[in-house]
């Protein structure tokens, strides 16, 4: 459980600036960073994509094994860059969902285990959320604002109220927009990671091929699906295949990325506007697109929003985003976790 000493540890850092270690292995990169407030000390990230190129994806089993090979190495190279010990920690903020349940065990189980051995508070970070974090860190951004989180396991948008308070306004009733760039780009023989692949080749192409239309009136939800223009695009692809048809590839990935963006768009300037609110917040891997990025900033500046969305590097997963998160819990003193912390793949 935890000790009554820990305890008032978590409850003294409300209201003050706290130095917080965040932790991330949701899925395929260890991350560990430092920050002190909004300051980044450290933000170290071991990437796997080398070793899952061969496999076209992540293999869950192997992300596992290797984010147990370099987490620990990860932890010391983040207090190195910061100049810290872990004595001069205040508190551990972890991703514990959503992602990969062996994944999430080895950052999970590094996190507590240094709470344990120092006696300071452990902080359950909801990974989602972390993403959106991101647009705060050296920023002076203040919610409430919309939020976009596009990436390769979730699309969903939010309404964030206040730093720990997150609304779901809509999200994908099937599958994520990055998985199906992904799929897309497996197809189209293209390499692991597919969604910047895609991304590059789409601004040597055009956008004139019709696949899946979707007809969203003002009227309707803010739910979101990506399964029908996928399965669309696969169709498209095996056709021409089977008629020995050339395929222009950067015409199809121009197209895709049109259809794919437009309805995320879309979709969130209609959220913006049922709230009443003047800001949109993206956040998630598919932020690093630069069809959504010149895309949203377009529509949303028409509608007289501000557009924020993070740096590039703060895009992908990284542990500052975590950090971040877990540091607004602290202050307020929400998220705290005990040694009974488990992961939740599908939180």
């Amino acid at each position: 459980m935890y000790t009554q000493k820990t305890k008032a540890k978590f409850d003294s850092l409300r209201g003050g600036n706290p130095t917080v270690m965040g932790i991330e292995s949701s899925c395929d990169e260890t991350a560990v960073a430092i920050l002190k407030g909004r300051q980044v000390l450290s933000n170290v990230v071991a990437s796997q994509i080398e070793i899952h190129r061969k496999y076209g994806g992540v293999v869950p089993e192997v992300a596992s094994r290797s984010h147990t090979d370099v987490i620990v190495a990860c932890i010391d190279q983040a207090l190195s860059q910061a100049n810290l010990t872990l004595d001069q920690i205040d508190a551990v903020g972890v991703t514990y969902g959503a992602g990969l349940i062996g994944a999430l065990l080895v950052g999970v189980s590094a996190a507590k285990a240094i709470c344990l051995a120092k006696d300071i508070p452990l902080i359950k970070v909801n990974h989602i959320q972390g993403h959106v974090c991101a647009n705060y860190i050296d920023t002076d951004l203040k919610p409430p604002f919309i939020s976009l989180v596009a990436s390769g396991g979730h699309t969903s948008i939010y309404q964030v109220n206040g730093y720990n308070d997150y609304q779901v306004l809509g999200a994908t009733r099937d599958d994520a927009i990055g998985e199906a760039f992904d799929k897309v780009a497996r197809l189209l023989g293209l390499p692991y990671p597919g969604g910047p692949q895609i991304d590059r080749l789409a601004k040597q192409g055009k956008p004139t091929i019709k696949f899946y239309k979707h007809d969203k009136g003002v009227n309707s939800d803010l739910s979101l699906s990506y399964s029908g223009l996928k399965t669309a695009v696969v169709n498209y692809i095996h056709n021409a295949r089977q008629r020995n048809e050339e395929i222009n590839v950067p015409d199809v990935c121009a197209s895709f990325t049109a259809e794919a963006v437009d309805l995320l768009v879309s979709t969130t300037v209609e959220a913006t506007k049922r709230s009443g609110l003047k800001t949109i917040v993206l956040a998630g891997g598919v932020a690093a697109n630069s069809y959504l990025r010149e895309k949203l900033k377009t529509e949303g500046e028409r509608n007289g929003f501000a557009v924020v969305y993070p740096p590039l590097n703060l895009c992908t997963d990284n542990a500052a985003m975590i950090a971040m998160r877990a540091y607004f819990s602290a202050v307020e003193n929400v998220d705290y976790a005990d040694m009974t912390l488990n992961a939740r793949p599908s939180l």
